[in-house]
């Protein structure tokens, strides 16, 4: 019986190409699979079918996120995997997943070795790679869709200017290991990437259960735009003074009521709220 794909794409995002996943979808049938096509978007929730044997998803962080959670919501056993179709594409990079359709498509048809990734949450909310509650989070709540469509993450750059030029401060706690920890951002690692090539956590795995954080003591534009060069230049941010590092698998923040956390790219709660690594594993190629 040949394998039975079910691609996963979201036809409502800024990066979405039907000619991409056209290019996958006869890809996988060429590769001798046989192929659903279906949507995981903000109006159409994924389903997974029970007759998939793989599942792809040909998009972002986010749409992973969503279809990933389908998955666990259902206990399936079947495979997943990025097509890196998205704005940032942290799993597919740390992964490594081709962009070449053909290629790609071989890889996750022939993998005999599934790679176990950890999952955590906030909240109830599931995450794979990265969450965070810091100026990012406006930036995420302010940017133009329209705009991503014609320049793609470059988008939110352009919010992240007017977050800068807007800026806010926010005074939180963060628990964990039976400390507490006065501060102004808090970033959570699961995977080892951050918004593209960068990392805070270059230790952390999606194969490892444990969190990584780096909380920052103030979070002034200076201090910010002093972990962002961090990230550019390969430094731990948690060495600077006023900040911390360290792994746990649970942590809880307070703050105020309006303070949003991301997670994978999608605002998924506000404060108070705590973090966990569930210690539970999805199969991945």
């Amino acid at each position: 019986m040949p394998p039975r794909v079910q691609l996963f794409a979201n036809p409502q995002s800024g990066t979405h190409s039907a000619r991409r996943i056209a290019a996958l979808r006869r890809a996988f049938e060429s590769a001798g699979a046989e192929v659903i096509e279906s949507e995981s978007s903000a109006a159409v929730p994924p389903e997974i079918d029970p007759l998939a044997t793989h599942i792809c998803v040909a998009g972002g962080d986010g749409t992973v996120r969503h279809v990933a959670a389908a998955v666990a919501r259902g206990r399936h056993a079947m495979p997943i995997a990025q097509y890196p179709l998205g704005t940032i594409n942290l799993l597919a990079r740390e992964a490594g997943y081709h962009p070449d359709a053909r290629r790609f498509a071989e890889r996750f048809l022939a993998a005999a070795v599934r790679r176990r990734h950890y999952t955590a949450t906030v909240r109830d909310e599931m995450f794979l790679c990265c969450a965070s509650a810091g100026p990012e989070c406006a930036a995420i709540r302010g940017y133009s869709p329209a705009l991503k469509r014609r320049i793609g993450r470059f988008a939110y750059a352009v919010a992240l200017v007017r977050t800068l030029l807007r800026w806010e401060r926010h005074a939180m706690v963060l628990h964990a290991e039976g400390r507490s920890f006065p501060c102004e951002a808090v970033y959570i690692a699961k995977g080892r990437y951050f918004a593209g090539p960068w990392s805070f956590a270059p230790r952390a795995s999606l194969l490892d259960d444990k969190l990584h954080v780096v909380a920052l003591g103030t979070a002034r534009r200076r201090d910010y735009l002093r972990f962002l060069l961090d990230l550019a230049l390969g430094r731990d941010p948690g060495a600077r003074p006023g900040n911390i590092s360290f792994t746990c698998s649970h942590l809880s923040l307070d703050g105020p009521a309006h303070v949003e956390v991301q997670g994978d790219g999608d605002l998924l709660a506000t404060l108070p709220l705590e973090v966990r690594s569930t210690g539970t594993t999805m199969d991945f190629i």
